[in-house]
């Protein structure tokens, strides 16, 4: 019987608020759901990760409509001389098509890697430690002075490649991407909104083929529990999404880097005390 076969109703109840919670945080959700998995006595997987990202990621798509409809708009008309290559729309459309290609291709060819070594939690620890501190320095550091208008080809390549490192557990999408952003001079808003404009199709690229997946390789996959977690996810992630953009208007990132490094020492002592496997 496979992980996700085993799935009751309350762990799926609790995974999804988890998901939803965590998604867009730079805290690292796949961390958190590996965490509270054990306590249910297994990792869910990077497959159930993935599919509950469905729901979040879909949150985005609702919180966004207009933008993301606007620059789908701008991106095709731009195809067919109708709008300006150089129309910021237009651009936007292209620098998140760029700066998914790095997650993709790291993500086909670590697959085995990403969904069994690297799931390991003591380097979950390491990453939420280590990527903790680089949030500070870049929060600390940061000019935030660019608009996302003002997003270059090279930047938007860059934060595609800080997107790509949270294929390992506890680095967190939004945590490296916001990071990347927050280093190349851009103002903590407009980092955060470039990070979650540029998870959508590499989250639901992923999602869709861990579904397709396990719909192929499990006998017989706890489906019920599995939609009920991934809506779950989806209806408080839209919450999150308006509470932190909010919060970062007005304040910094470091509520969340005490947090990775807390958390980061919880797990270290708890595996150090046997209480959960790695």
């Amino acid at each position: 019987m496979g992980r996700l076969s085993a799935m009751d109703w309350f762990e799926a109840i609790v995974l999804g608020v988890v998901q939803g919670l965590t998604e867009f945080l730079p805290i690292s959700s796949s961390a958190h759901i590996s965490i509270a998995g054990r306590i249910f006595g297994h990792d869910p997987g990077a497959a159930f990760t993935a599919i509950t990202q469905l729901g979040t990621e879909t949150a985005v798509i609702c919180y966004f409509a207009r933008d993301i409809g606007r620059i789908i708009a701008r991106w095709f008309g731009s195809l067919f001389g109708k709008v300006p290559h150089a129309d910021p729309d237009a651009r936007m459309g292209w620098l998140v098509i760029v700066g998914t290609l790095p997650i993709v291709a790291l993500g086909l060819i670590f697959k085995d890697q990403i969904t069994d070594n690297l799931r390991n939690l003591w380097i979950t620890v390491a990453m939420l430690a280590v990527v903790g501190l680089v949030l500070l320095a870049a929060d600390s550091l940061a000019k935030h002075e660019r608009a996302l208008d003002q997003l270059t080809w090279p930047h938007g390549i860059l934060l595609g490649l800080a997107q790509a490192c949270a294929l390992i557990p506890g680095v967190s999408r939004s945590g490296a991407t916001i990071s990347a952003g927050l280093f190349l001079g851009y103002q903590r808003p407009a980092a955060t909104r470039y990070a979650f404009l540029l998870a959508i199709p590499a989250v639901f690229g992923s999602g869709l083929y861990e579904l397709k997946d396990l719909a192929e390789t499990d006998p017989n996959p706890a489906w019920g529990p599995i939609a009920l977690a991934t809506a779950i996810a989806f209806g408080i992630g839209l919450g999150v999404i308006h509470w932190l953009l909010k919060y970062v208007s007005t304040h910094s990132f470091k509520l969340f880097v005490w947090y990775r490094l807390g958390l980061a020492a919880v797990i270290a002592g708890l595996l150090l005390g046997g209480v959960i496997a790695p």
